[in-house]
């Protein structure tokens, strides 16, 4: 009876659009047309209070503007609804202000399309565009620009792992969480603001402990720990997919993602991520925490600075509780192809300087152990058709002699006491890897 309703002709007929300029707010434009597709206009709407859409068949359309004088409120939350449509807008938030909430959040609905809309200055570690158990949503064609700020990463609840807190810059562009059958698709991810120079470090304390327990955390290195600094002050991703198990189905298309600190961040199954462009994100993308089934095909990662992409099991891999405390079952990574990529100036991106003598080894492609001895190895990897180029041109004709800036094309970790097994039935062949400054690669490439 479900599938039959959500593909019934009566829930995707488009009926009569209402004007918002006919009402005295927005939301009672709503409230008053439920099932309708609403017309803001080409104006401004300024609102204290989230936008809310609940009607299976609702939405907005239209050029104008929606801009929220409320930090700890979405501009627009989506709930509970089926086929609603998001077109054409522009969310945004006071100028500024920094936000507390996403700028359009998406929860428990199915059939959504977010279309051609921009996000802009929606400053928040929420996501700017946010779903949430979600099913079959598509988000397309739209801009996300300026999302990341200044915050603390409180990791003192998590006191076996890490017990510190830290400042850092953080925020995420693309948000999907619990969600099965998103498309994620032809969109603009740039961050403009915060990008990671010498000053902006200085000025906001960037890596520095704002607190610290007592004993030392497993996932935390001894030196980073009596410095009471951490170089990894980027935090969050132009586009992140989670929890693994949960999240299932997705694809990642055709993206542009600029000066992000993780390109893309996966947790997921049964993923596509396929011809986007990943430009100057100190990480180009990783999935982990149980990723099966990943493609990751004929995309361009450019001016990366760690790696460019990376899988790897995480301590959700063997079964742990996520942040609601509900269990999750086991769920090793690998099963996953990577063919046909380009990276490019590996190296050459805004963030080098901050690694360039701290944190893990720098390389293209990095097949990792876990974060604990019980997490099962990555298993099943196929690598090829991929190609490296790591120095800069400066003509079509003359290629720049320089030191590589990473260590090896291809690292693979080996199995540690401490963090579990080395990867399993890798199969890497047919690329051209430019080596690194210790080689190709930290051991034979299995064929």
């Amino acid at each position: 009876m479900l599938l039959r309703h959500l593909y019934s002709v009566e829930a995707y007929t488009h009926k009569v659009t209402a004007n918002a300029c006919d009402y005295t707010s927005l939301q009672e434009a709503i409230d008053s047309n439920p099932g309708q597709r609403i017309d803001i206009g080409v104006g401004d709407w300024t609102v204290d209070r989230r936008i809310r859409i609940t009607h299976d068949g609702s939405g907005l359309v239209g050029y104008g503007r929606i801009i929220q004088s409320t930090p700890s409120e979405p501009v627009v939350e989506v709930k509970g609804a089926k086929n609603v449509l998001l077109r054409d807008i522009t969310l945004t938030r006071t100028e500024g202000t920094d936000g507390e909430a996403e700028g359009l959040f998406a929860d428990s609905c199915s059939f959504l399309r977010v279309d051609g809309i921009t996000v802009l200055d929606n400053r928040s570690r929420s996501g700017a565009i946010s779903l949430r158990e979600c099913v079959s949503s598509t988000i397309n064609n739209c801009t996300v620009l300026n999302y990341m700020r200044i915050a603390i990463d409180d990791r003192m609840d998590s006191p076996k792992y890490y017990g510190f807190a830290f400042h850092c810059i953080d925020g995420t562009g693309i948000s999907a969480r619990d969600c099965e059958g998103t498309l994620i698709a032809e969109n603009t991810v740039i961050e403009e603001n915060l990008c990671p120079t010498p000053e902006i470090k200085e000025q906001y304390q960037l890596g520095t402990f704002s607190e610290k327990a007592e004993v030392k955390g497993s996932l935390i290195a001894q030196e980073a720990w009596d410095k009471e600094y951490v170089a990894m002050w980027q935090q969050g991703s132009a586009i992140w997919v989670g929890n693994p198990v949960r999240s299932r189905f997705t694809r990642i298309l055709g993206n542009r993602v600029q000066n992000a600190a993780q390109g893309i961040d996966l947790h997921t199954d049964q993923v596509i991520v396929a011809n986007n462009l990943v430009d100057n994100a100190f990480i180009g993308m990783k999935a982990m925490h149980g990723s099966r089934n990943v493609l990751i095909t004929g995309n361009q990662f450019s001016r990366n600075v760690l790696w460019s992409i990376g899988l790897m099991p995480g301590k959700a891999s063997h079964g742990a509780k996520d942040e609601f405390g509900e269990s999750i079952p086991p769920n090793s990574d690998g099963s996953s192809v990577i063919a046909n990529n380009i990276i490019s100036d590996f190296g050459y991106g805004d963030a080098y300087w901050v690694w360039e003598n701290e944190g893990p080894t720098k390389c293209v492609f990095r097949l990792d152990i876990g974060q604990e001895p019980d997490d099962p190895p990555l298993t099943d990897v196929i690598v090829t058709g991929n190609v490296i180029q790591s120095n800069p041109f400066t003509s079509l004709e003359t290629e720049l002699q320089q030191t590589p800036r990473f260590k090896y094309a291809v690292l693979i970790e080996t199995s540690s006491p401490e963090r579990g097994e080395s990867p399993r039935g890798l199969r890497i062949s047919n690329n051209i890897l430019q080596p690194g400054t210790d080689g190709i690669s930290n051991q034979p490439l299995p064929e």
